[in-house]
């Protein structure tokens, strides 16, 4: 992901990162990935737990989508 975040150009791109894990949570990930990135919109990320359902998942899409 880092390499990627580094060479991509995220102008005019919101980026709202997300993971799944059993145990560990998304921590400081979405604040690294956007200074790496040193472009675009990213807003605060979200943990989801590893037996997540889909639709959970699109539910939070459209939450932050409005």
């Amino acid at each position: 992901m880092n390499t990627f975040v580094e060479k991509y150009d995220f102008s005019g791109i919101t980026v709202i990162p997300f993971c799944t894990s059993g145990t560990s949570g998304i921590g400081t990930s979405g604040d690294t990935l956007a200074q790496l990135a040193g472009s675009g919109s990213w807003l605060q990320g979200k943990r989801f737990p590893g037996s997540v359902e889909e639709a959970e998942i699109s539910a939070w899409i459209d939450e932050v989508s409005q």
